[in-house]
């Protein structure tokens, strides 16, 4: 079977933890030297998870903060109903 990018994609987490199967994670570097799109995906994951790692928390200005918890509060009550 040859995989294809949605295969590899599914293991990215295990690849940048370095928890993926040696013989994959061989697989997933030869695929990755050769499709500049998936590339630029785990970089961006990669530059992602260094930046949570090293950032500082912020806070949102409150008029952003009450904005997102009225919109997740309706989504929420669309999903599962008033609580």
């Amino acid at each position: 079977m040859t995989r294809k990018c949605p295969d590899y994609v599914k293991e990215l987490n295990d690849y940048l933890d370095g928890t993926l199967d040696p013989q994959l994670c061989r697989e997933m570097d030869t695929h990755l030297g050769e499709c500049e799109n998936c590339r630029i995906m785990i970089d961006t994951l990669r530059q992602t998870v260094k930046l949570c790692q090293d950032g500082k928390e912020i806070p949102l200005p409150s008029h952003l903060e009450k904005k997102l918890n009225n919109l997740l509060k309706v989504r929420w009550e669309k999903k599962f109903g008033r609580s």
